[in-house]
């Protein structure tokens, strides 16, 4: 079952991720299907440039709220750059590799969340 913080996480992730335009933002709450964390978030950006600023502004946005994380991988060569929240897994990729991991076929079992979702 999810937690307030993780879904407060989800939601100010997407937010974020949203305010830096990105592309095919999914939210899925795993919660069910695996121990690793509440949510994965799975965003696209269209430039290694756009990939590092969305990067930015969920690292900011989250630590203002208290959130540091657990690690943060790839964010150099910027094609898949990996968050780990604990609660919350975010995935920023560039459009390409977004399109040959597939992560949204691979974690099918989890459910589609809605941004407004969280709000409740």
């Amino acid at each position: 079952m999810t937690t307030n913080n993780s879904k407060e996480m989800a939601k100010i992730a997407a937010a974020a991720l949203e305010d830096k335009k990105a592309k095919d933002l999914k939210i899925l709450d795993i919660s069910d299907v695996s121990v690793l964390a509440d949510y994965f978030i799975i965003a696209s950006g269209s430039n290694r440039n756009q990939v590092q600023a969305m990067v930015d502004e969920v690292e900011e946005k989250l630590g203002q709220a208290g959130y540091t994380p657990k690690q943060v991988e790839g964010y150099q060569t910027a094609n898949w750059i990996l968050m780990d929240y604990q609660d919350i897994i975010i995935h920023v990729f560039d459009e390409e590799n977004r399109l040959f991991y597939d992560l949204e076929r691979i974690w099918r079992d989890g459910n589609l969340v809605e941004k407004v979702d969280l709000e409740a």
